[in-house]
């Protein structure tokens, strides 16, 4: 799991506004609204991260993406399960409070990085391996 710490923030309220496709993470005064395509595209999931530095799968596709459930997970985290079908990502209070944070030079990276491997936002995903590509 991340390093949670002491001083990792936690919301203090979670609002999904389907509408706008915005996850919005609200710490004491302060309000933080996170695109559910950045969180998806982002999602820590060994799915999305792979199991090391250079293993990630680049997300593409996901502008319409919608978060459809919200799970706590003990006191650490949410589960966040995406109308895509995608649901493994573990979003812990410091990731949640990263990609809040973070949002301009996280969009900023996903864009290089669309552009390094010659697709854009809307490429729709490459089917991946049969049995869908799981580690065990």
């Amino acid at each position: 799991m991340s390093g949670l710490t002491s001083t990792t923030p936690i919301p203090t309220g979670v609002v999904v506004h389907s509408k706008s496709r915005v996850l919005e993470l609200q710490y004491g005064g302060e309000s933080h609204r996170v695109p559910f395509e950045l969180l998806r595209v982002y999602s820590p999931s060994v799915e999305v991260q792979g199991h090391g530095l250079g293993q990630e799968t680049l997300q593409t596709g996901k502008r319409d993406v919608t978060i459809i459930g919200i799970d706590p997970v003990g006191h650490y985290a949410l589960q966040l399960n995406f109308s895509d079908g995608h649901n493994t990502g573990i979003y812990s209070w410091d990731i949640l409070y990263d990609l809040a944070t973070r949002q301009d030079e996280l969009w900023r990276d996903y864009l290089a990085k669309l552009e390094a491997a010659g697709v854009d936002r809307d490429t729709p995903m490459a089917a991946g391996p049969a049995g869908g590509g799981h580690c065990h």
